[in-house]
């Protein structure tokens, strides 16, 4: 499976993909597993693996193993850092986070993880990440120095330096248990500005209307990760939000 193209063909297709991210800190594997499940009986299009800390290791194997017990669905893998890499995932977004003031963030531990992606063969997809305010943890650890939700166009200086660096996917990001994610003007702003480069926006996205306006903005891709951690009925969430996003 080439799994950037078939992201790729879902967007085209249906106008927006849809990814659930799991964080393997934050269950057994075997709940982890329960909950992509869900989340494939609700639509999502794909599953993200990975975590600000602790997301690494044994218990990230674990939890890869189980969640391909219960579902075909792509597995992306999501790294804080290279301790995030994964033998068994199917891709990695393999991604830098621009806009951090710590270079272990930007290009040390890509670095000390190239060799391990090299080595499984999984499939790499380049990432510019990018962290807008608040940021939650996310901002914290990667020592983000965070892009105001009312400046658009620092959003798409960062995000025009992601693409002229030759990296496919763009990912706005709030931080998880934000308030909201990226404004709609700043989404319009950075999508119009990356032109047929894939934008993925996340963070603080719980209900219909939320994702709705993200997609009308112009996101190619909708993240959704505490909501799914947090409701007691995963498949009824998830097919609410991708219901709201695809044409």
């Amino acid at each position: 499976m080439q799994v950037e193209k078939y992201l790729n063909e879902i967007a085209e297709r249906e106008g927006t993909v849809h990814l659930t991210l799991i964080d393997p800190a934050s269950q057994s594997p075997e709940k982890a597993a329960a909950m992509a499940f869900a989340a494939k009986e609700g639509g999502t299009d794909a599953i993200m693996i990975g975590g600000s800390t602790g997301a690494g290791g044994v218990l990230l194997d674990q939890t890869i193993l189980k969640i391909k017990e219960v579902t075909d669905l792509p597995i992306i893998l999501f790294p804080g850092s290279a301790a995030g890499v994964s033998a068994h995932a199917d891709a990695i977004f393999f991604m830098s986070l621009l806009n951090s003031r710590d270079v272990n963030y930007i290009t040390s531990n890509q670095a000390m993880g190239a060799p391990l992606v090299y080595k499984s063969g999984i499939e790499a997809i380049s990432m510019a990440y990018i962290i807008i305010e608040p940021g939650g943890t996310v901002g914290w650890v990667g020592d983000a120095k965070l892009i105001p939700k009312n400046k658009p166009e620092i959003a798409v200086a960062y995000s025009l330096a992601g693409k002229y660096l030759g990296m496919h996917y763009t990912y706005l990001e709030t931080g998880s248990g934000a308030d909201g994610p990226a404004t709609p003007e700043m989404i319009a702003a950075v999508k119009h500005a990356l032109g047929n480069n894939m934008l993925i926006v996340g963070g603080g996205i719980r209900d219909a209307e939320t994702a709705r306006k993200c997609a009308q903005a112009g996101a190619d891709m909708i993240v959704t990760g505490t909501v799914v951690e947090e409701t007691s009925d995963v498949t009824g969430k998830i097919r609410e939000l991708v219901s709201a996003i695809k044409k």
